[in-house]
């Protein structure tokens, strides 16, 4: 059970300047798997750009970038954290970052992204963070070999 208000999430949200552990977690899990990625900081420093959204783990070769959202921020339906809030700036905030998530998402696709979207209960304990894991991992070895473009 959950004991943090609105407020106190929010706050300490405000105070994270790394990454969070569902992010930690499913990053470490994808490199024993031996998926290499960049996080977004070394994305930028080897394109010289941000990606839209900035997601989480990008494989540019592939085209494949993976966000890890946490439920409550997120509007997650099967999680239900979210239920309950009163207030408008609360209800207003997670209608937003939903919108925020689908054109993030819609647009990406749009530009040849494959667009990974990783809920906070998804790797919340160890059988479902291995079976995400192994999912994401499948999906990026079954996704086309990168191959040099012809000069």
């Amino acid at each position: 059970m959950d004991v943090m208000s609105p407020t106190q999430r929010y706050r300490a949200m405000a105070r994270n300047r790394g990454r969070t552990t569902p992010e930690r977690a499913l990053a470490s899990a994808l490199w024993r798997r031996g998926i290499r990625y960049y996080t977004p900081e070394g994305y930028k420093s080897a394109a010289g750009k941000k990606l839209l959204g900035n997601p989480d783990m990008l494989l540019p070769r592939k085209k494949i970038a993976i966000f890890v959202d946490g439920c409550f921020w997120h509007g997650c339906p099967q999680c239900g954290k979210h239920e309950g809030l009163t207030g408008e700036f609360w209800v207003g905030k997670i209608d937003a970052n939903r919108r925020r998530d689908e054109r993030v998402t819609v647009e990406l696709q749009g530009l040849g992204w494959t667009v990974v979207r990783v809920l906070e209960h998804e790797v919340n304990n160890k059988a479902r963070l291995v079976k995400t894991a192994n999912n994401i991992a499948g999906l990026i070895r079954a996704n086309a070999p990168w191959k040099a473009k012809p000069a």
